[in-house]
């Protein structure tokens, strides 16, 4: 009924996003350019919370079509990764010669060493984790973890984890126990 009226040639709503129809209003426009800003700068990791269906996973389609071509993404959409298979994970997705009896240092060791590489090509890594909600509270540390790999001035990896509000509050009690401790 609406296709005539508003000359649609296709379903605008579907479960699907589709970045052809991305409209920045309402925000999704600024907070777009604040992740690509967030990500480009090196800030490390960003969180981006979001009630279901309002666009989360439309904004992690837009920045991989927006992002400089030196961003490589590692996309993992799987969230219920142990903390043992998280590394493994992400070296899988750039192709690492690891195998999945290789030890957690080993890995860590591979991913570090190709980060390292990518950086003297002036080139940066981003790790875009969907329905981070949904992961156990030791995957997502182990990717906090990540976020430690650097040189003297940089950050190696930058992070964004996606999540519905279930994430600030698996992740709030951590915060303030930190927040305790200094």
């Amino acid at each position: 009924m609406y296709y005539d009226y508003f000359n649609l040639k296709q379903p605008p709503f579907k479960i699907t996003p589709d970045t052809s129809l991305f409209f920045p209003g309402g925000d999704r426009g600024a907070i777009l350019d604040a992740l690509i800003y967030a990500i480009v700068s090196g800030e490390g990791i960003v969180k981006l919370v979001g009630e279901v269906g309002s666009g989360k996973t439309t904004l992690c389609r837009m920045l991989e079509k927006e992002l400089p071509k030196n961003i490589e993404i590692v996309y993992l959409a799987n969230p219920s990764l142990s903390p043992d298979n998280i590394l493994h994970a992400i070296a899988f997705e750039l192709h690492l010669k690891v195998r999945p009896d290789d030890s957690r240092l080993k890995v860590m060791n591979s991913l570090q060493n190709y980060l390292l590489e990518r950086h003297a090509e002036n080139k940066q890594i981003v790790v875009f984790v969907e329905e981070a909600q949904s992961m156990p509270i030791a995957t997502l540390e182990e990717i906090r973890l990540l976020s430690n790999l650097e040189t003297a001035q940089n950050k190696l990896l930058q992070i964004v984890i996606f999540g519905q509000p279930e994430l600030d509050v698996m992740i709030v009690p951590r915060q303030h126990h930190v927040d305790q401790l200094a």
